[in-house]
C-alpha cells in the first residue's frame, strides 16, 4: 500500500466517522444489551414456561410485568410469539390478544424512543442507492407501508430498528403500528388457541 493511499484513507476516516458514527452507536448500545443479557442468563431465562407461570403468578399486576418483559425481550431479540403463545395459554385467546397488542405496541414504542435517541436517522443518511430508495418509498406514503411491515414481520426487532432510523416521523411510525398487529397478533392467537385444544381437549 503506496503512501498516498494511506494519506487518503487517514484523511477520509473523520468523514467516514462523522456519517457512520450513529450507525455505529446503536450497533454497539444493542450489542451490550444482547451482552448482558447472555452473561446474565436472562435470555435464556425468558421463556415459555417462565412466562406461563407469571402471568398466572401475577393476576393483578400481570399486564405491566408483561408489558416490561416484552419491551426488555424485544430488545435482546427475544421472539415475540414466545409472549403471545404464554398470554394466550394462560388468559384465553381474546384477553392474551389484547394483553399482547398491548404489550407489543409499547414495546414498538419504547424501542423506537430509544433507537432514534442513539441513532437518529443514521439509515436515512447512509450513502447508499438501494437503501436510499427503499426510504424514498417508505417516506412516499409511511402509515400504509409501516401497517404493512408490521402485518408481514410483527415487532421483529431488526425491523423496529430501522423504522426508529429511518427518519419515519414518530407519529406515523406508531399509527402503522397500531394498526398492523391486530391481523396478525389475531392469526396467532386463533393458531396458538388450537394447538392448545388439540394438546389439551376440553
Amino acid at each position: 500500500m503506496s503512501r498516498q493511499t494511506i494519506m487518503t484513507f487517514q484523511s477520509s476516516l473523520p468523514l467516514l466517522w462523522h456519517r457512520y458514527r450513529r450507525l455505529v452507536l446503536v450497533l454497539l448500545f444493542l450489542a451490550v444489551l444482547f451482552a448482558g443479557a447472555q452473561w446474565s442468563g436472562l435470555r435464556q431465562h425468558v421463556s415459555l414456561p417462565f412466562l406461563r407461570q407469571t402471568l398466572a403468578d401475577h393476576q393483578g399486576r400481570g399486564l405491566a410485568i408483561f408489558v416490561l418483559l416484552f419491551t426488555l425481550g424485544n430488545l435482546i431479540q427475544v421472539p415475540g410469539w414466545i409472549f403471545l403463545a404464554a398470554a394466550v395459554l394462560v388468559l384465553g385467546k381474546l384477553a392474551g390478544g389484547l394483553e399482547t397488542y398491548v404489550a407489543a405496541s409499547v414495546s414498538c414504542m419504547f424501542t423506537f424512543l430509544a433507537v432514534r435517541w442513539v441513532g437518529g436517522d443514521a439509515v436515512r443518511r447512509l450513502d447508499n442507492k438501494w437503501a436510499s430508495k427503499l426510504i424514498s418509498q417508505l417516506h412516499a406514503q409511511p402509515i400504509r407501508n409501516v401497517v404493512v411491515l408490521r402485518t408481514l414481520f410483527q415487532t421483529l426487532p431488526a425491523l423496529n430498528y430501522t423504522l426508529a432510523m429511518s427518519g419515519i416521523r414518530f407519529r406515523n411510525y406508531m399509527a402503522g403500528t397500531l394498526l398492523g398487529l391486530p391481523l396478525p397478533i389475531a392469526l396467532y392467537c386463533l393458531f396458538f388457541d388450537y394447538l392448545a385444544r388439540l394438546v389439551h381437549p376440553a
